[in-house]
């Protein structure tokens, strides 16, 4: 997958493709209305953009290209929050933690949430290790 490093305005088309599944460039400019009023050869540029890069592909319907995405909002969250880990903070995982948790950029009842996140991981962890020592 190619490593999408998105603009705001990207990533405002890519979820309403996410949300959509497909759209055309006239109706990717209605659904950005009243917020946004873009012209739609603007629009039109960025999907070209994003498909160079292979993240947004398209097909025709009725001589009007369909545009979808061609990568996940899973796989397109990943890259984006490893490489701002990457750039950020050197690569250093608990240092992003580090950094959520000392600015106050994490409410309360979300530490709770992260806990229960961590205990799933460490279970799901000491899960392949115990299959991995029965081999």
């Amino acid at each position: 997958m190619t490593e999408p490093q998105l603009t705001e305005l990207q990533l405002v088309l890519l979820r309403l493709l996410w949300d959509r599944g497909a759209a055309t460039v006239a109706e990717l400019c209605d659904a950005l209305r009243p917020d946004r009023t873009l012209a739609p050869t603007t629009v039109a540029t960025l999907l070209s953009r994003l498909e160079k890069r292979g993240i947004v592909g398209h097909s025709t319907r009725a001589r009007q290209y369909v545009y979808r995405a061609e990568v996940s909002e899973a796989d397109a969250r990943r890259s984006m929050v490893n490489e701002l880990t990457e750039r950020l903070f050197a690569g250093d995982a608990t240092e992003l933690v580090s950094h959520l948790l000392t600015s106050g950029e994490i409410a309360a009842g979300d530490v709770a949430r992260v806990r229960a996140l961590v205990a799933k991981h460490e279970a799901k962890q000491d899960g392949k290790e115990k299959r991995h020592d029965r081999r």
